[in-house]
């Protein structure tokens, strides 16, 4: 459970650094790295949903 928090943690900081610079650059590339994070997220709260 600890390593799916830690997981959680790192994916959101990758997200938010990308997020930030598409919406402050709308650099394409960067958009495409925040999608591909978003759906990693995604992916890690159904795992810690089962945890609940």
């Amino acid at each position: 459970m600890k390593e799916l928090i830690e997981k959680i943690n790192a994916e959101f900081d990758a997200f938010s650094t990308e997020a930030n610079q598409q919406s402050e650059k709308g650099n394409k590339a960067v958009g495409t790295r925040a999608r591909k994070s978003a759906l990693e997220l995604n992916k890690f709260f159904k795992d810690f949903e089962k945890f609940l």
